[in-house]
């Protein structure tokens, strides 16, 4: 095995515990509201964009309609995320987070931002934007809404 071989090997096995790591305390927070990964994306990306439209929302996570259609109704119905009818076009439908929704929201992203922020200390400077470079180059197709960080 050549010497690059070797680093990409290094380079996948840390992906994968980062990932696990990165995920598993919002996993943990999740679970403690009955939520999985899918309610914490939606709920990420729709606070990150409030009054996004729900086909701007599927294109973003590249899942079905339904599978979102299912966290969406459960995150209505118990009072995390609204949904609102556009005033310009009414077969649209707004999504915002409500106070609870934002609360939750605040807080998976706070832990995960400690974890990368620490990381950031450790690694050294220069280490956000070279990390946020090989995030960005890694992304098949980054959403547009989201364009202006590739650099």
């Amino acid at each position: 095995m050549s010497k690059q071989d070797s680093n990409i090997r290094t380079a996948i096995e840390l992906f994968f515990f980062a990932y696990r790591d990165f995920t598993g305390e919002a996993d943990n927070i999740l679970n403690e509201y009955g939520f999985g990964r899918a309610h914490h994306r939606a709920i990420y990306f729709i606070g990150r964009s409030p009054g996004i439209a729900v086909h701007e929302l599927l294109a973003i996570l590249k899942i079905t309609k339904q599978s979102l259609g299912r966290v969406l109704n459960q995150l209505i119905r118990e009072g995390y995320v609204r949904q609102d009818v556009d005033e310009t076009d009414g077969r649209r439908r707004l999504l915002k987070l409500t106070e609870v929704g934002t609360n939750l929201e605040n807080l998976l992203t706070e832990r995960q931002s400690q974890r990368i922020e620490k990381a950031y200390a450790h690694a050294g400077k220069g280490a956000h934007n070279g990390f946020i470079k090989v995030l960005q180059h890694m992304v098949d197709d980054l959403d547009s809404t989201h364009a202006n960080t590739r650099g």
